[in-house]
């Protein structure tokens, strides 16, 4: 009987680790799995402000920046201290209406400071220097439909 015992508690308890162990493996996969989707989303991000955002900002191009931005969008914020609340029409016709930076001549740079993913949101940090602006911008994805879209912007006109 003590034998019998003996050997269902090592049954047992194999069985046991060997779950415990399935169960780890599989957590860490699980994660491993979550870490390269939060890479391929920054890198569809990265990848859309640059072919979209900046090119459509750069070459006043509303057809590409309306390919990245929500039809919801709000924008706000403050250039030269003055506040800045434009909705997507709004600031579409703004650009359609102005020169743009690729036919002004004058410098324009956009850069990715840094993108941060939870699931099916994010946020990234841009700076933008257009005409005479530096423009610290902060903007918020959601991604519909398998598209990173910018949902909402916000913009400061920062010293260089």
């Amino acid at each position: 009987m003590v034998w019998e015992q003996d050997t269902i508690s090592t049954n047992m308890k194999t069985l046991l680790l060997t779950a415990f162990l399935s169960c780890t493996l599989l957590v860490s996969k699980a994660q491993n799995l979550n870490k390269m989707e939060t890479n391929q989303d920054s890198t569809a991000i990265s990848q859309a402000l640059e072919s979209y955002y900046f090119k459509g900002i750069y070459e006043g191009d509303v057809n590409l920046l309306g390919q990245i931005f929500h039809p919801g969008i709000l924008l706000f914020g403050d250039v030269k201290g003055q506040p800045y609340a434009k909705t997507l029409g709004e600031y579409l016709d703004g650009v359609a209406h102005r020169q743009s930076p690729k036919d002004s001549g004058k410098p324009f740079k956009g850069m990715v400071i840094s993108i941060d993913v939870v699931n099916s949101i994010a946020v990234a940090k841009v700076h933008v220097k257009m005409y005479d602006f530096n423009y610290d911008e902060f903007l918020s994805f959601h991604k519909i439909s398998g598209h990173w879209l910018i949902v909402n912007k916000m913009i400061s006109d920062v010293s260089e």
